[in-house]
């Protein structure tokens, strides 16, 4: 094999190592952070649902302070709740307005889990079609 050759193998097993898996990494991760906003929101909207059909007007629960530390909290008027939009805001809402706020919420965390599972299938083609450059360069015959 000439040096070419082996230059050409070397320079893309780092485009491999360095950028593309680097960037699989990447992508699998926010897309993990997509699937526990997913679920989070699925459980509020559970949550929300149950306390419509019990009629559920105050309830007394545990609220986690940080660190796994709760406290015992009174909740008079369940009627109203905030949700977290982002950003560290969160909004009154009623429990319909919470409903619909999750609905719009959810399809948007929908769409954006399925362009990083796209994005993942794309990155893992590139990495095969690379895989296939070198194997094509080392004259490895195809299994």
């Amino acid at each position: 094999m000439d040096a070419y050759t082996q230059e050409k193998i070397q320079r893309f097993e780092e485009f491999v190592d360095l950028r593309l898996k680097p960037d699989l990494v990447h992508a699998i991760a926010e897309r993990d952070k997509v699937f526990d906003q997913q679920k989070t929101f699925s459980d509020l909207k559970r949550n929300i649902e149950n306390l419509e059909k019990n009629s559920v007007t105050s309830l007394r629960t545990l609220v986690n302070l940080g660190s796994e530390v709760y406290a015992q909290a009174d909740v008079p008027d369940t009627r109203h709740i905030f949700v977290d939009v982002g950003l560290g805001f969160h909004v009154q809402f009623t429990w319909s307005e919470a409903l619909s706020y999750i609905s719009v919420r959810e399809e948007k965390l929908a769409r954006q889990m399925e362009e990083y599972t796209r994005l993942i299938a794309s990155i893992k083609a590139q990495i095969k079609m690379v895989c296939e450059g070198i194997r094509e360069l080392l004259q490895i015959p195809a299994e």
